[in-house]
């Protein structure tokens, strides 16, 4: 028996160790980064997306976010040791070691430059390494602790995945991919709020000012609900600028009334379920959104 334990224990320490440095990269979080990317990569083009850009710049633009994610866990490893929802990531469990996790995020970072400088083009490169320090440094090292706002500025980070995939095909920026990042930056604040009022009481126990903890629950509230209603009105405006047609408008029509439904509901705080089943909710909401964009622009034009 100690012989056979002795045979398995290498193989799986290596599986726990490549597990490990999988769940650095958030893979769940960069998987819609990606996906909202591969979108804006077909949205702007009425034809096929050529091969080059759609296989590099995948790659480029998820290997950043992955950088970015690993970078945010080394930094939040204090905090993420004493809240229930991220005590069990890699860092505070000791199964990757600080310096370990930063080699492995400017490994990553550095290889997403390099594919999106010389396999892609420069623009989609030093854009996505905007993002990766607006979200590793600014908003992590610095918003997250310095105003309840944080998520609201920092969203801008991570609403960029659709203009650097469509930066990956066109070469520039058009003003169509900025209503996809309006969409995406609208949707952050009502998306995380949810999560937030949920989670009230781990944020408070590590001094994070987000929204419920500095201004209350009933404030926070109100904040989602009107964020909310600024959210509908963006998702109308690729009808409204005839990026879309009426397959996407019908669709938005449905997916928003649902979330205005969360929203309303959550007002009376009678439920403590509903901020967390708006924050299940707003997840399954942006990625139909943005299949609905997708369908929509590959229907004949008639419809």
């Amino acid at each position: 028996m100690e012989n056979t334990a002795s045979n398995e224990n290498p193989r799986v320490g290596f599986l726990t160790t490549c597990n490990s440095f999988y769940e650095l990269c958030k893979p769940r979080v960069v998987m819609m980064l990606v996906f909202t990317a591969v979108i804006g990569m077909f949205l702007s083009t009425p034809g096929m997306v050529p091969w080059q850009p759609l296989v590099f710049g995948t790659i480029g633009i998820g290997l950043a976010a992955a950088s970015a994610a690993a970078i945010n866990q080394v930094v939040d490893q204090k905090i993420d040791k004493e809240m229930r929802r991220t005590k069990g990531r890699p860092l505070p469990t000791g199964n990757v070691t600080n310096s370990q996790a930063l080699f492995f995020a400017v490994v990553l970072g550095t290889i997403a430059m390099i594919i999106l400088t010389f396999l892609v083009n420069p623009l989609t490169a030093w854009l996505t390494l905007l993002s990766l320090i607006g979200y590793a440094v600014i908003y992590t090292m610095y918003l997250k602790h310095a105003t309840p706002q944080n998520i609201v500025i920092g969203g801008a980070a991570g609403a960029a995945p659709p203009v650097l995939g469509w930066v990956a095909v066109t070469g520039s920026i058009d003003p169509n991919s900025l209503l996809l990042f309006l969409i995406i930056f609208t949707w952050t604040p009502p998306h995380f709020w949810a999560l937030a009022i949920h989670r009230r009481e781990e944020y408070a126990k590590v001094d994070v000012p987000m929204l419920p903890v500095t201004h209350g629950v009933e404030f926070t509230r109100l904040q989602v609900l009107l964020y909310t209603i600024i959210m509908i009105a963006v998702t109308l405006l690729p009808f409204a600028t005839r990026m879309s047609g009426v397959v996407y408008l019908g669709g938005v029509i449905i997916l928003d009334a649902i979330f205005l439904y969360y929203a309303i509901k959550m007002q009376s705080g009678k439920d403590d379920t509903i901020p967390i089943k708006t924050f299940a909710y707003s997840i399954l909401y942006l990625m139909l959104l943005f299949a609905l964009l997708l369908i929509d622009h590959y229907l004949p034009q008639s419809f």
